[in-house]
């Protein structure tokens, strides 16, 4: 692969502002060089011995849309790194974007058609054809139709951006059945609910967070987790060398996050205290005279209830150090105010969430270089069919009533994702045929009656339209870069081939006979609307240059105007407070679950590259553990790798300690990941899911999962498990390695 100087990088990109100036078709970047190919007998397509070639795609690890290079030697794909001109990552990949290849050549994958034969649940399936198999399913489809009872066909998908979900929607459109939704626990509900409050917006904006000065977090572990984080690291690194000077971070947040090890402050917050903080900081702001609008008498009076001292007494922090903040947040040139993590995801999350937008406003950024910058609408629309927590019950609650008879999935998995409470699992177990769409035996297909496996994002057609964007209109094709390994199919092929065999008019209307050739009239639909002159006759060209490079974006193109925040947003959000599920008498711990920098949500734990990873702050391997401040722990007489009990109005899960200084007291934290009963070996059984911990706790505006909601106790079984861990110990042993005033353990 050609390499590309950051000089053209920045040309073609823009990379490093707010978007502008990027070059229509970023395919001019990449000139293939001549290679001569000395074929084998039989040689395999594109296969060259002793030559390496790279085929760009977009990798599907976690939501953010990275674009990546694949390297391809003798058919197999060896190794994935980042592609240097997409806008998102810029030549860079993190380690679940690396392990791409785990899910490629898993041992674990499923790899042809399955029947259930025996229980459901009880993991006994026969392997079937594939004709056999879409024949049963598009049967079933079709009698529903015919009697037309196609409102009782539920079609539910994880998280699909692009032209694929364009593909769900009319197919179950013509089938006739308006149940279509997407579940992903990691999806930004709040925060998109949130903006539409506050700007008017539906698309999330670009946290421009390479200009910014002064980058204040709340919670948001841009550096590990939240929305983009290799792009998002690559402004932290730009922030951190500086125009004139070196930007500051501050991170404000119950425990340490990556985000929070990375930054020049780490204030411990009282949990769910987040958006009090942000008015808290917002009043001073508007007394201070930093924000000078015609309206700021109105301000004043909204933020009045906002007092220092009873927003110092709500939040734990002091409060000189709330007026040091306000002063250096309102006197910075170009302040960013974010919010993410456990303050995006408790009882109050959207009105958090909010008050974090009024800093931004109360501060001038909105629009401007180091704020907050109003993507355009995306190239093709974005998926709008999400379930939150509320949604799902009410599924759960129509299975179980009979109003769903054939449920079709696809890379969801809510049986795990969901607190038991919902019901989730039992519901299944009514509905009379169950159909999985997936690449993994994972705890929610175990109990499908149909399993149809599914091609991995290196072997299928797709696309994708990022959100949030980079201040530009950005989409990039997902191409396949190795013929299968197994006998499986991308899922729009699957539902290509069942609409053929329904019948009716839906062949007429989806007369695509593959993904690939759906995928490209939709990028036809795309260049017209760029160019209506040409009426298409430079497709071609335009199609394999965006093929090559791997994404495409338009320069100039308009950009969305947030409406300025009124005063009367603050009196209008419900309570800024959290509250928990739990008597606090009972219960006296807060539950702070955390997303995994590696398994994120658990989706990654069949990956043996990302459990042999160790976990960036603690450095533990392969399970999962109970972080507590050493006060804490001291005070339950509870030492370092004692088997504890955590228990919650919910359920009770077991799991060594770990004694972690940078949390507040009184604060139980666990990361996200583990607890598996299926998901292939790597997963399977190995720690425990805290989602099992959670109350069915919402959010008051959303109805999301407040999974940062419930409160919890404690309680040392007298056992020991010895926690596997790449480190030694965080104390200095006597020695006074560091000064005594720096030495706090």
């Amino acid at each position: 692969m050609s390499k590309i100087s950051r000089r053209d990088l920045l040309q073609y990109i823009g990379a490093g502002g707010v978007g502008t100036g990027a070059g229509y078709l970023l395919a001019e970047a990449i000139k293939r060089p001549v290679e001569f190919l000395i074929p084998p007998v039989v040689p395999p397509e594109d296969y060259a011995p002793g030559t390496a070639t790279w085929y760009n795609t977009v990798c599907n690890q976690c939501s953010a849309g990275c674009g990546i290079s694949v390297r391809i030697r003798e058919g197999r794909a060896k190794k994935i790194e980042g592609n240097p001109v997409h806008p998102v990552n810029q030549g860079r990949l993190c380690a679940r974007g690396q392990a791409g290849l785990n899910a490629l050549y898993n041992p674990d994958r499923i790899r042809s058609p399955l029947k259930r034969v025996g229980e459901r649940g009880d993991g006994a399936f026969a392997a079937i054809t594939w004709d056999e198999a879409l024949t049963e399913v598009a049967s079933r489809l079709a009698r529903l139709k015919v009697d037309d009872q196609a409102s009782r066909i539920q079609l539910l998908t994880g998280h699909v951006r692009g032209h694929l979900d364009a593909l769900f929607e009319q197919f179950i459109t013509l089938l006739g059945s308006d149940r279509y939704a997407q579940h992903d626990f990691t999806y930004p509900a709040n925060l998109k609910l949130a903006n539409r409050l506050s700007f008017g917006i539906e698309h999330l904006p670009y946290y421009d967070i390479a200009n910014s000065d002064y980058l204040l977090s709340f919670g948001a572990d841009y550096l590990g987790t939240w929305l983009s984080p290799v792009h998002f690291s690559l402004g932290y690194g730009k922030l951190r060398q500086g125009r004139d000077h070196r930007g500051k971070c501050v991170q404000i947040e119950p425990r340490m996050s990556l985000s929070g090890a990375n930054a020049d402050e780490w204030i411990a917050a009282v949990p769910g205290s987040e958006g009090v903080l942000a008015l808290g900081i917002a009043r001073i702001l508007v007394a201070q005279g930093t924000y000078a609008g015609t309206d700021r008498d109105t301000w004043r009076r909204a933020l009045e209830a906002y007092n220092l001292d009873w927003v110092s007494e709500a939040s734990g922090v002091a409060p000189e150090r709330i007026e040091q903040i306000a002063a250096a947040f309102g006197g910075s040139k170009a302040g960013l105010a974010i919010a993410g993590g456990a303050a995006a995801a408790g009882t109050n999350a959207v009105a958090s969430l909010v008050a974090v937008n009024v800093l931004n406003h109360l501060a001038g950024n909105l629009g401007q270089p180091g704020g907050i910058i109003f993507n355009g609408a995306p190239a093709f629309g974005s998926a709008t069919r999400h379930a939150g927590l509320t949604q799902m019950t009410e599924l759960a609650v129509a299975m179980q009533e009979g109003a769903i008879e054939v449920l079709l999935l696809h890379d969801t998995n809510p049986v795990y994702a969901l607190p038991d409470a919902s019901g989730f699992a039992d519901a299944m177990a009514t509905v009379p045929t169950v159909v999985a769409m997936s690449s993994f035996m994972d705890e929610t297909t175990a109990l499908a009656d149909l399993i149809l496996p599914t091609d991995m994002y290196l072997e299928a057609w797709g696309d994708d339209a990022p959100e949030p964007g980079v201040g530009l209109p950005v989409a990039s094709i997902s191409q396949p870069v190795v013929a299968r390994v197994y006998d499986t199919r991308s899922v729009g092929d699957i539902v290509l081939s069942l609409a053929r065999q329904i019948g009716f008019e839906l062949p007429a209307a989806m007369p695509w006979s593959s993904t690939e050739e759906f995928i490209k009239d939709g990028w036809r639909k795309v260049y017209e609307d760029l160019d209506p002159q040409a009426g298409g006759t430079d497709f071609e060209k335009f199609w394999v240059t965006t093929l090559e490079a791997g994404v495409w974006g338009q320069a100039n193109a308009p950009a969305e105007s947030g409406d300025a925040l009124p005063p009367s947003l603050i009196p209008g959000i419900d309570d800024v407070s959290a509250s928990f599920a739990g008597d606090a008498g009972e219960f006296p711990f807060i539950l702070h679950p955390y997303l995994s920098a590696t398994l994120l949500d658990g989706r990654g734990a069949n990956l043996p590259w990302l459990q042999e990873l160790p976990d960036q702050l603690t450095s533990v391997v392969y399970g999962s553990w109970i972080e507590l401040n050493p006060t804490t722990a001291g005070e339950l007489g509870i030492r370092d790798s004692d088997l504890i009990e955590v228990e919650s109005p919910a359920g009770i899960i077991r799991a060594p300690a770990f004694l972690f200084p940078a949390i507040e007291p009184g604060v139980v934290a666990m990361p996200f990941g583990q607890g598996h009963s299926a998901y292939g070996r790597y997963a399977q059984n190995r720690g425990v899911n805290p989602i099992q911990l959670l109350a069915m706790q919402s959010d008051q505006q959303s109805g999301e999962l407040a999974w940062a909601g419930t409160r919890v106790k404690l309680r040392n079984t007298g056992e020991r498990a010895r926690v596997v861990r790449n480190h030694g110990v965080t104390r200095t042993l006597g020695r006074q390695i560091l000064g005594p005033e720096q030495n706090h353990a």
